[in-house]
């Protein structure tokens, strides 16, 4: 499951809407907890904090009630527009891709809602 051979994909919206910087990160947790053999399910939520300092935000990964949630620093020093919005990102495995998406339970604003 999560294998870090696999290809990652990310939607469109979450492309326009998230730093590369945040987006390699992600994948980076995602890779070592899966290679930790700590992703016991899929789908994964990745939730934000609206708390962050200049140089980091926090995100929290939850497994449904399959395995305690996992908090993770993410460093960034741009604009944190991504946060403060409730976001939610669905990490799903697939047979051949990872992939990240927003979740249908979002509000988006109208130009990322147009790309999903």
């Amino acid at each position: 499951m999560y294998e870090i051979t696999k290809k990652k994909r990310v939607s469109p919206a979450v492309e326009k809407a998230f730093p590369a910087e945040v987006l390699k990160q992600i994948w980076e947790v995602v890779g070592l907890m899966a290679k930790g053999n700590q992703i016991v399910v899929s789908p994964v939520a990745i939730i934000f904090s609206d708390d962050f300092t200049d140089d980091e935000a926090y995100a929290m990964m939850i497994q449904g009630t399959a395995a305690p949630a996992q908090e993770f620093p993410i460093t960034y020093k741009g604009k944190k527009d991504f946060l403060g919005h409730a976001w939610i990102l669905i990490v799903k495995d697939h047979p051949k891709t990872v992939s990240i998406d927003f979740s249908a339970a979002n509000d988006l604003p109208d130009d990322l809602r147009q790309l999903q």
